[in-house]
């Protein structure tokens, strides 16, 4: 199996003024592709290599040594931004479906509440790494953040909502500040694709 970059689902200046379209083409056509490009040369050749992405991150420990370490960052860079990307829109339409609304309210106790812990997540990730929401394996929702590009599935868990805190992300229009770039993803937030996830 060949991972395939997916193409940006709108144009790289869709979400300004909250992320800019330098940013975006960079992101994408750069950082994420060679995620793509070095999980495909990590895995050619191997009996794995016909195995998708989740099987990857899920059996880590089996995979032989040699490319373990390769499948974790680069795997989990490849499937960590393909979620980003969903996670964002241009429509900045902030109407959570019922479904999803729900179960944060159960979960967090208010979307405020969420909010709040998931901007914890984002801001208080040393370094780089990502803050997500995602479903359990007892469906229960719950906020964390990995570092470097680890992924909820490794750990068995379903990510939903990822942001991406490494400051190739949002160093060219907010410099040293992640907490303005954490603030604006609420703007550009994909919550009806995330519905579906859930």
């Amino acid at each position: 199996m060949s991972h395939i970059l997916p193409p940006l689902p709108y144009a790289f200046n869709a979400l300004e003024p909250y992320i800019d379209a330098q940013t975006m083409g960079l992101h994408h056509d750069k950082h994420h592709a060679t995620y793509t490009q070095k999980l495909n040369e990590a895995v050619t050749g191997t009996k794995w290599q016909d195995k998708n992405i989740e099987q990857l991150l899920a059996n880590l420990d089996q995979l032989p040594e040699e490319i373990r370490q390769k499948v974790r960052n680069h795997g989990g860079g490849y499937v960590n931004h393909n979620l980003y990307w969903q996670c964002l829109s241009p429509q900045f339409d902030q109407t959570i479906p019922p479904p999803l609304a729900t179960k944060i309210n159960a979960n967090f106790g208010s979307m405020s509440e969420f909010k709040t812990q998931f901007t914890q997540a984002a801001m208080t990730q040393f370094g780089s790494g990502w803050a997500f929401l995602v479903k359990k394996p007892d469906s229960q929702l719950a906020v964390y953040s990995l570092s470097n590009q680890d992924s909820p599935i490794t750990l068995g868990d379903k990510p939903l909502l990822a942001l991406d805190v490494w400051e190739h992300a949002y160093y060219l229009k907010y410099q040293n500040r992640r907490d303005e770039y954490v603030a604006n993803f609420w703007h550009v937030i994909n919550w009806q694709d995330i519905s579906k996830l859930l």
